[in-house]
């Protein structure tokens, strides 16, 4: 397996379903306790979506956050371990799913916000994604990504291009990092344009502590 490659990043969560549920479940990421679980929370409820679909959804947790808040919710992830502990937490509609998938069309249904959280580190499932992602948004939609600020990530030189992955900050129980696809700012602009969204806002959530960017929310909608 090509260990710079949108599989290796499948396979590494495969293996690391379980640990990343207790970390997320239990706190242990501080910038998402301080910042960056509030900032996806606030950016997609500004839009008061009636319907959300979580891309990645991972085990669940921004669906039960935003259930008292909106009527329909649907998860989807490529790992089924996460989407089976989705499944038993309750509270949305929760599917086996891969961004493949999603890119042919899959899902047959329309949103009024669309939601990527720390979910689009590969290359070619991102740009299947974001080709597919107006035909998901009802009128009035919105895509919204959250991810890693470009500015902040240390990456040098500045160019898009396939990183070594990291669990430094958590425990032993993680193993086998995935990969993940350094897209500059400029780039992650033009994935919106290109594909027929306009950027409506960009937020860049300030950590508490460091006082600079956490993330950066990217929101867009048909041009």
């Amino acid at each position: 397996m090509n260990p710079y490659s949108d599989e290796k990043i499948v396979d590494s969560w495969h293996k690391n379903a379980a640990p990343w549920t207790h970390a997320v479940r239990d706190g242990y990421i501080e910038s998402r306790k301080l910042v960056t679980d509030e900032a996806i929370q606030q950016a997609v409820l500004s839009r008061s979506p009636n319907t959300v679909l979580d891309i990645g959804c991972g085990e669940g947790w921004l669906v039960r956050e935003l259930a008292p808040y909106v009527q329909r919710l649907v998860g989807v992830d490529a790992i089924p371990a996460l989407v089976e502990r989705a499944q038993a937490a309750g509270q949305g509609d929760f599917h086996v799913l891969t961004y493949e998938a999603i890119a042919a069309h899959a899902i047959d249904e329309t949103f009024d916000a669309v939601v990527c959280n720390f979910s689009l580190l590969g290359q070619a499932s991102v740009d299947g994604l974001f080709s597919v992602a107006p035909t998901l948004l009802k009128p009035g939609g919105v895509f919204i990504v959250q991810t890693l600020h470009p500015a902040m990530s240390a990456i040098s030189p500045y160019l898009d291009g396939w990183h070594e992955g990291s669990w430094a900050g958590f425990d032993d129980n993680f193993t086998d990092p995935a990969p993940w696809y350094f897209r500059t700012l400029g780039s992650w602009m033009k994935l919106f344009s290109n594909n027929g969204l306009q950027l409506l806002d960009i937020r860049e959530p300030i950590h508490p502590k460091t006082q600079k960017p956490a993330s950066i929310i990217f929101i867009g909608a048909h041009r």
